[in-house]
Order: C-alpha cells, then sequence, then structure tokens
C-alpha cells in the first residue's frame, strides 16, 4: 500500500517571552511526527530576526512581549516578500483583543488563546501551515465590530474595483466568508461541493493577493463588499 506521508515535517518558531510556555509548547510539538520547533524566541525583534533565519511555515507568535511586540514582529514578517511562505499564528488570553485584530490587519493566519487545548494548539498550526485561516465566527463578528468598521487613515484598504474582478459567485462565497462562515456551510447554503466553494475561495485569493483567508475577510470589509452590522444591543447611530 503507498503511504502518504508528508515530504517534511512543519517548521515552528515559538515567540513568547514566558519560558516556560515556550517549553510546555515545544515538547507538544517536537512529540507530534510531522511537527518541529526550530527556534525560540523571546521578544518579537528575535522572533523577526529568527524567522528571517530559519523560514519556517508558522511563527506561533505572542502579542504581549518586552520590547518590540508581537504586533509590531508580525507586521514585519508579513510585509517581508521573502517570507511570503510563513504564517503567523497570534496566542492571546482574550479573543476580542484589539491588538489580535490589528495583528489580522498586519497580515496574520489567525489566534490561539493560551488556553488552548494540546489537540487545539496542533490542529491550528495545521491548518495555518496549509494556507488556511484560524478564525472562528463568533471571533470574526467581534473583529469586524472592532475594527473592521473604521479603518486606520493608513491602512491597505483594498479598492472597490478590485473586488469587481471577482466573478458573481467569488464574491457571495468571500462574503459567506467574512460573515465567519466555514467552506461546509458556505457549501451547503449554496448546495455546491466544499472542494468547489475551496476553488472559489483560491481564485479570489489569487485575484486579490491575499495571503489567505484571514486577509480576504478583511478586504471583503474594506472594500465594501460587506458591510458590517452592530454588535447584538448596540445602538446604531
Amino acid at each position: 500500500m503507498t503511504s502518504h506521508l508528508p515530504t517534511r515535517a512543519t517548521r515552528v518558531l515559538l515567540a513568547d517571552d514566558q519560558a516556560l510556555l515556550r517549553a510546555t509548547f515545544r515538547i507538544l510539538i517536537d512529540s507530534t511526527p510531522d511537527m518541529t520547533v526550530v527556534a525560540e524566541a523571546a521578544d518579537g525583534k528575535e522572533a523577526v530576526d529568527l524567522t528571517r533565519a530559519h523560514h519556517p511555515d508558522v511563527v506561533l507568535m505572542d502579542i504581549r512581549m518586552p520590547g518590540t511586540d508581537g504586533l509590531a514582529a508580525t507586521a514585519a514578517i508579513c510585509a517581508d516578500p521573502d517570507l511570503s511562505g510563513t504564517r503567523v499564528l497570534i496566542l492571546t488570553t482574550f479573543e476580542n483583543d484589539e491588538y489580535v485584530a490589528r495583528a489580522l490587519r498586519a497580515g496574520a493566519s489567525g489566534f490561539l488563546g493560551k488556553d488552548v487545548s494540546a489537540e487545539g494548539l496542533l490542529t491550528g498550526i495545521h491548518t495555518v501551515a496549509a494556507g488556511e485561516s484560524l478564525l472562528s465566527p463568533t471571533a470574526t463578528r467581534t473583529l469586524i465590530t472592532r475594527f473592521l468598521t473604521t479603518p486606520e487613515p493608513d491602512g491597505r484598504l483594498a479598492p472597490p474595483e478590485r473586488v469587481s474582478a471577482l466573478t458573481g459567485r467569488e464574491r457571495e462565497v468571500m462574503a459567506l466568508a467574512a460573515h465567519g462562515r466555514s467552506n461546509a456551510e458556505i457549501a451547503e447554503m449554496l448546495v455546491v461541493s466544499p472542494l468547489t466553494v475551496r476553488s472559489h475561495v483560491q481564485r479570489a485569493m489569487t485575484k486579490l493577493n491575499a495571503r489567505d483567508r484571514a486577509q480576504l475577510v478583511v478586504i471583503a470589509y474594506q472594500s465594501g463588499l460587506v458591510r458590517p452590522t452592530p454588535p447584538d444591543g448596540a445602538a446604531t447611530p
């Protein structure tokens, strides 16, 4: 029988100022056959330097670190064309942390809570390494209401004409993704296969030069393709 083992292990860089947490994550990741930790960083500057040296598949990035924080480090990594193959997965204490939203704007592929289970951590690393985003529907709604409704003046917005280059079905799928729907949910709603949905998502990402699904969500709101709704109980102006 033919084996379908991966050609190489997913290479992970750990960036966190807590040595005990790094050690715990290293033990877990290194004990997984298809993953390996290539380096550890205690602050953002070290994370950027080591990412440029090792070109990991995934950087597990804490936000609150001394000196250069994880937000600045994420922006530097995601803006470096030589690191286009590296995905940043944010670690945070609170799912609605505004810094997480800013990190996603900078190009991060998603986030995990620091209380994540072992299985959740490994699944999250696999997910972003495969080019998917790690955004739960609840987290997506939170991020939308906190920052996508008010883009920063110097933010890199996607002009509406870029989105108009998409087909009608690609825009439809992109809009549903922006509402936090999974491929399976979108497939059920549109009565198509999940593979077809994935193809539409991939084509939209290619046309819009989006790194991954997380950036596709950002572009959907910043370009006006999708309009945010106020959070439950909030008063509309």
